[in-house]
Order: structure tokens, then sequence, then C-alpha cells
């Protein structure tokens, strides 16, 4: 069965067993999503993944209640499959929320979020490339003993909405990847480098400069010592400090406020941050795969600073949370699949950047530590309170220089606290993590954090 014609009875067969519910309305949400991924080792293909998943995701309201469901495969018995899960599914909710379903917005961005030109790279070339990237690594230096890991992974990914209510929004988006993860030895010195990149360009893909920075932080790090215990000026580098957003985003959500899982409730308008920090979510940016003309409700999604020169102008709504708190959806309507339910999320997210390049800011630290790898986020960092304690790799900087690598410290400090003691921020804003969610900043200078060593 077509979609459209699936479409159509399933909403005619929601209409008449819903009977008289005066709010009725539904919606379809469909998915698809192609994956490639090879990784080698030793020359040879190690592992080798692709799928193509996809299907459709209903909801309905009815009496005041949402209700979900979804299929795989488009079919007669399909049809009552979905409208009886997604109506026993909405009388157990037991939430008094108003739920939503959107009509649609007057008008969408056009944005470029598909590269034709990425589908003529195919998985012979893809191979080869993934084989390129660890040859590269090998030959950067005698010390680089072995790669642990090296892949080029690419997704392309379509989605569509249609409602009762006149929505019918599609959009499609594609991109190519890859990281390569390597050790470093000198003698008994050993120490890992890692660097992960992804792009709708073809043209930015340099194999080369992949491998040479993932092998010189390896080697960088190999005569590292333990920094003194103490409290220093910090800099984190760029993909650190974007690390650090993705892992306290949530306290930005409106829905996790209003639930209490955030201290940033009903603080809009307030100072929270340095003059100097300016957050960013941008559902536009041009070469992200997160960019979309709308969100997860369909509604046409608008670039919002997040917190602008320091004040909180909003946090990030969905139209449920906005009827709650009496504002506007900021169109941060998620759905990471199209089974998902409807949440808040982030599209593009990051730290407006200055025009200081990363020199600048080691000279603006002057003396302190570079901070250039952390970790244990997940048991380290509470995304409530905002506390972490992080284990952390980097470097001592004194007189604006770069000195010697150290390891073994724990860097600790409150992310709230961490925003109002910005001191700069730099120019080189780099994203991590592709996906439904990205993540970016520059560098950026904070005026304390605790530091464990020895």
């Amino acid at each position: 069965m077509d979609r459209k014609e699936f479409v159509e009875k399933l909403f005619a067969r929601a209409r008449e067993k819903a009977g008289d519910a005066p709010d009725f309305a539904c919606e379809a949400c469909f998915g698809s999503n192609e994956e490639f991924e090879v990784q080698v080792k030793n020359g040879e293909i190690y592992q080798y993944n692709v799928s193509d998943n996809g299907g459709l995701g209903f909801r309905a309201l009815v009496n005041g209640k949402m209700g979900y469901a979804s299929t795989q495969i488009l079919d007669e018995a399909a049809v009552d499959m979905l409208v009886d899960g997604a109506l026993e599914n909405a009388a157990l909710v037991e939430s008094e929320d108003e739920q939503f379903i959107f009509g649609g917005s007057e008008r969408y961005p056009a944005l470029k979020l598909y590269e034709p030109r990425l589908e003529a790279i195919d998985a012979a070339k893809k191979i080869e490339m993934a084989k390129e990237l660890e040859r590269l690594t090998l030959r950067q230096d005698p010390r680089i003993a072995q790669v642990e890991d090296c892949a080029l992974f690419s997704t392309r990914a379509e989605s569509a909405m249609v409602n009762s209510k006149g929505l019918d929004v599609s959009a499609k988006g594609n991109l190519l990847g890859g990281y390569v993860a390597v050790v470093a030895r000198d003698g008994e010195k050993v120490n890992t480098g890692f660097k992960v990149f992804f792009t709708m360009n073809p043209d930015e893909i340099d194999l080369e400069k992949a491998a040479r920075e993932a092998a010189q932080e390896a080697l960088d790090g190999l005569d590292a010592v333990q920094a003194e215990s103490g409290t220093y000026r910090v800099l984190l580098r760029n993909d650190v400090a974007a690390t650090l957003l993705a892992t306290f985003s949530g306290v930005f959500s409106a829905d996790n406020a209003q639930r209490g899982l955030s201290r940033l409730k009903d603080r809009e308008g307030e100072d929270i941050a340095s003059a100097c920090v300016t957050l960013m979510d941008d559902p536009h940016l041009e070469g992200s795969a997160a960019s979309t003309p709308f969100d997860g409700e369909g509604v046409a999604t608008v670039p919002k600073a997040v917190i602008e020169a320091g004040r909180l102008n909003t946090l990030l709504h969905n139209l449920k949370t906005a009827n709650k708190q009496g504002v506007q959806t900021t169109a941060n309507a998620s759905r990471p699949g199209y089974a998902a339910p409807v949440g808040v999320a982030p599209t593009n997210f990051y730290f407006k950047p200055s025009g200081t390049d990363f020199e600048g800011m080691l000279e603006a630290l002057g003396d302190g530590l570079l901070i250039t790898e952390l970790q244990g986020m997940h048991a380290g960092a509470n995304p409530i309170t905002g506390d972490f304690s992080l284990a952390a790799k980097g470097f001592r900087v004194r007189g604006g220089r770069k000195a010697e690598a150290v390891a073994q410290i724990t860097i600790a400090g409150n992310f709230y606290e961490v925003l109002k003691d910005v001191e700069a921020v730099g120019g080189d804003l780099e994203f991590r993590a592709p996906g439904g969610s990205c993540f970016g900043s520059p560098s950026v200078l904070v005026k304390r954090l605790s530091v464990a060593g020895k």
C-alpha cells in the first residue's frame, strides 16, 4: 500500500473509532534512515555495517489525551493496529497537561540539507578512504604504535509529517564522516589520541588533517606529568567546551525546568552568564545534519539566542511547555525517531564565537591550564545540579604558550558557575556529535576551576 493511501485509511479509521470526541486530531510521522559504516584494521575490513530502517509513527489526540503507536509495515492490518494502539495508549494517560497537534506554519525556510555529491561516494570508495585514513595516521610518526579504531560512516535520513489538521511537511538530509583512535608509544610511555570529523561537503574531507591531529594528540601526551592540586584559570579547548555544553544542555529545556530538573526555571530575563557569553540554537545552520526547517511537531524553526550577552532570553519549548508557561514555542519539539514521543531538544546548540583565534586565547590565559580531554561524563557530571568532577588531560600554559603536558588530574566545578566565570570566548568554533542535536563551541577561558593532582 502506498503512503498516501495508507494515511487516508488510517485517518478515516481513527476518526471512526474515536467516535464523537470533539477535540479529535491525528498525525502520521514517517522516518527512514540509511546508515553505512566500515571499520578497518591493519589495512583490512574489520567490521562492515549497512542498515536501512524506517517506519511510521502515529499519534491521536482524544479527549485531551495523546496516544502513540508505530509500525514498520504499511498494510491493512497495520491500520487497525495503529489506531487501536494509539487510542488504548491515550486512555491510560494520567497527565493533565494540554496536548497539541499543530496545523502548520505560514511558511517554512528553504534549507540545503541534502548533498547529492555524497551519494556519488560509493561503498568501495568509502572503504578505500577508511584504509587511507589508517595508513596516513600510521605514517605520522614512528612512535605511533597502532591504530585502535578507524572508520568511515555515512547517513541519509528522510522525514515527513502529515496530520488531520492540514500539516504536510517533509525533509531529507545526509552526511559523511569518519574517526580514528591511535596509540603512541615511546619506551614505557603510552598515550592515546582521537579525532572525529563529519561534513555535508565532500570538498571539506581532509583525511591527512584528521590523521595528523589524532596522532599529534597522542604524541603530545607521552611526556605528561601530574599537575599540582589547586585552583587554576583554565582554557577549555573547543571540543572540550562543546562536550561540557552537551552534557548540561538539558538545563535549558523548559520541560526539565517545569519538572524541577533545572535551576533555570522562571529565570528568563536574568543575567545567568558572563557578558561575553551568547548561546545560540540555530536550526538553519548550513552544513549541519541537525538543521531542520520544522521541529518534531511541524512548527517552522527559527534561530534564537537562548543566552544573549549573559542574559537568559528563553528556555527551549515545544507546544506543550510553551502553553504551560504562557509563551510562544521556540520550535524545539523533538522526535528522535518516528516511534518516539514528542520531547524538547536543541538543534545546533553552540556558544557564539568571537574574533580571537586559539593562539590569542592562550595569550589571554597567560598562566594556567589548557584542558584538551575530559573523561567520565556520565558518572562524573550531575545534569540537574550542574556539578561535575571529571578526569582530564591537557597542558600547563606559561606566558601564553603551551608547556608540559599534564594528565592524571581531575577538574571539578559547577556548570552554572562556569557560565558566570567565563572571561573570554574564542573564535575557533567546532561542532561535535552529529545526529539529532549538534553541540559546538569555541575555546572558552574560565576564571577558575578546582584541579586535583599531586
